[in-house]
């Protein structure tokens, strides 16, 4: 029988599909209300199969190997798991720099 995991979003998550489906809906409302449940069916999977993302290339560059992502191009569903449960901490552009962006917020989350 295999292990159930509790999937938790991070507020900065909603925070970024949020940002996501309304950056999307300006061009295209029809395709912002295909993403959303996309990005959320993919995340879904973590319930089960947490470990089938990847670790994060630009951290497992920096010898950091807890956060794992999955991939809804051009989306990438940032998470770390934890006991039973799964944390959604970002979804991300695929075409922006992960390190960049995580810098960022880590510099304004210390302000």
């Amino acid at each position: 029988m295999s292990k159930i995991y509790k999937i938790l979003w991070a507020d900065v998550a909603w925070q970024d599909l949020s940002d996501i489906i309304e950056y999307i809906a300006i061009d295209s409302p029809a395709n912002a209300l295909k993403t959303l449940p996309e990005i959320k069916k993919t995340a879904s999977i973590l319930h089960s199969l947490p470990e089938r993302g990847r670790v994060v290339p630009e951290l497992q560059d920096q010898g950091i190997q807890i956060y794992r992502e999955l991939i809804t191009a051009p989306w990438r569903i940032i998470y770390r798991i934890s006991d039973k449960n799964v944390y959604v901490l970002s979804v991300l552009d695929a075409r922006r720099n992960v390190e960049d962006v995580l810098l960022n917020r880590l510099a304004y989350s210390s302000e």
